[in-house]
């Protein structure tokens, strides 16, 4: 390797990105991919399309040409092409692109299966399409299709034909891992064999993914004679797609004195639209552009980063556009908390902080997710907790709900140290369980405020499952609000009854003789 060389990268998320399953981008959803590209990321080529697929696909290629063309990028935009003088030429010409990159046959058996031609026959054919594209002002490059099996199998005839390509007026000889069955050790050795005996040529790499080793094999590739990588946006492509362009940046500028062009502080942004339009969801643990990936989960990591970024690796997450985030859950512990409230510029004293902590682990051992998002309704439901003095509580509820059937709740509520069960049925579910609550105080002689309003909601951008916030508003001789956090909607409008039962005691409410031997002389009203 020579350090300081300069690695084209080629981004084929548009052509061989499209082979995913069931991915198809959009003429309008091409252009924008390819501005981001090469106007953003500033990869150094892009594959756009394969000649003569569809109509569609002539339409995406104008599209992508006419804005290359005005921003002087049309030498960076690539088609493939195929042995078949002159139809693909002429598709190339008429879509207003001026690079073709030719597929030829790397290996011996498919020439003879699939062309069923000799070498000598396929040879010639070769010739004749760059002696025509180059008539026409299109310039070539060559794949070597199924190259990998040429090198283990032929390589007498993978050789040959690297050698006519160079003597033809050929830019690139495109190496591609078709099947994605190369170790990182051949292809270390194949690179080796063909930089020695052809050193003035320039060799393009095009790994697949197949045993999820495509970047590794980049790694030896572009060690060893490599002068360019094919990549796809999110790793999209045929089986187990090609090798992500986000790893391939970061393994380069980490593991290498090699230059790229990329500016890889765009890459999640472009990431993230690709997977808005390819359907494709980005795995949560993917490197570099998951969801996970730069999120500590244990609070020991983000303790460790408070002292001296003791957690931190080169793959900073501002390098790619992103942030360091802290996960809030069983294992947080207050030092991710803690992380999460100077983002949110929130101070808590140190028992609020402790009660905080414990909803969360909470939520966590119910396996639920908990985002910065959630943390001001953890924080505020724990607030009121506090403020609330806990005389009433829910003891123990069974719930049914079916249909045809009224909904029905059995519940027990403790009072002062006493419980009352009561059953009932209502139009739904929180309203079998009110009912419940009604009959009870009616045993006890007791009002209950009347019910004004009642609010649902979730953090912004619905991004969490962790719970729901129930706000109902009670008037009682004066209109109070109390709140209620859970997963379960109905179970969060039951907390939310359960502060207000609370409240209410403590409106100069005169305790039963019960409630004050329960309490001795502890007991008091606090007015609300």
């Amino acid at each position: 390797m020579t350090a300081g060389k300069r690695i084209e990268i080629m981004d084929t998320t548009l052509r061989d990105g499209e082979q995913t399953s069931s991915v198809s981008f959009l003429p309008s959803e091409k252009l924008q991919i390819a501005k981001l590209l090469l106007d953003e990321l500033k990869v150094d080529r892009i594959e756009v399309a394969s000649a003569r697929v569809s109509d569609g696909e002539l339409e995406g290629v104008k599209k992508i040409t006419h804005w290359a063309e005005e921003k002087g990028y049309l030498d960076k935009v690539e088609v493939l092409g195929f042995v078949d003088t002159p139809t693909s030429v002429d598709w190339i010409l008429n879509s207003g692109a001026k690079v073709m990159n030719l597929l030829t046959k790397g290996s011996y058996n498919h020439l003879i299966h699939q062309l069923k031609k000799t070498q000598d026959e396929h040879f010639a054919d070769i010739q004749k399409s760059v002696a025509y594209a180059q008539q026409k002002g299109i310039a070539v490059n060559v794949y070597l299709e199924d190259w990998s099996n040429g090198m283990r199998n032929s390589p007498e005839y993978t050789l040959a034909l690297i050698e006519f390509l160079t003597t033809l007026p050929v830019k690139r000889i495109m190496l591609p891992d078709t099947l994605g069955l190369l170790s990182p050790e051949e292809t270390k050795a194949f690179f080796i064999q063909i930089s020695e005996r052809f050193p003035d040529a320039h060799f393009d790499f095009h790994a697949h993914n197949d045993y999820d080793l495509s970047v590794a094999n980049v790694m030896e590739a572009i060690m060893y004679g490599a002068s360019g990588i094919h990549t796809t946006v999110n790793g999209l492509g045929e089986r187990a797609g090609n090798a992500p362009l986000e790893s391939v940046i970061a393994v380069i500028k980490d593991f290498t004195d090699l230059q790229i062009n990329v500016q890889e502080q765009k890459i999640y942004r472009v990431s993230k639209l690709v997977e808005q339009f390819s359907g494709q969801h980005i795995p949560a643990n993917k490197p570099v552009v998951g969801e996970n990936v730069f999120t500590q989960t244990a609070g020991i990591h983000a303790d460790g980063d408070n002292k001296k970024n003791l957690y931190f690796n080169d793959l900073l997450p501002e390098r790619f556009g992103r942030q360091r985030k802290y996960a809030l859950g069983k294992t947080s512990g207050k030092a991710n908390i803690l992380k999460n409230l100077e983002e949110l510029g929130i101070s808590l004293e140190k028992d609020e902080l402790t009660k905080v902590t414990q909803r969360i682990i909470e939520l966590g051992d119910k396996k639920e997710r908990v985002t910065t998002e959630d943390l001001p309704y953890i924080i505020s439901d724990v607030l009121q907790n506090n403020s609330i003095s806990k005389n009433i509580f829910i003891e123990g509820y069974h719930m049914t709900h079916s249909h045809g059937l009224k909904p029905s709740v059995q519940l027990r509520l403790n009072i002062y140290g006493k419980s009352y069960d009561a059953h009932a049925s209502g139009d739904g579910q929180y309203d079998a369980f009110m009912r419940a609550v009604k009959e009870i105080y009616k045993s006890r002689k007791r009002q209950l405020p009347k019910l004004i309003d009642y609010h649902v909601s979730i953090p912004p951008g619905g991004k969490t499952d962790a719970f729901v916030e129930t706000v109902v508003t009670w008037d009682y001789g004066k209109i109070f609000k109390t709140k209620g956090l859970d997963p379960d909607q109905t179970v969060a409008a039951m907390m939310a009854t359960e502060k207000m039962l609370n409240i209410v005691e403590s409106f100069n409410q005169t305790p039963t003789k019960e409630e004050s031997k329960f309490y001795g002389n502890e007991y008091r009203a606090v007015a609300g």
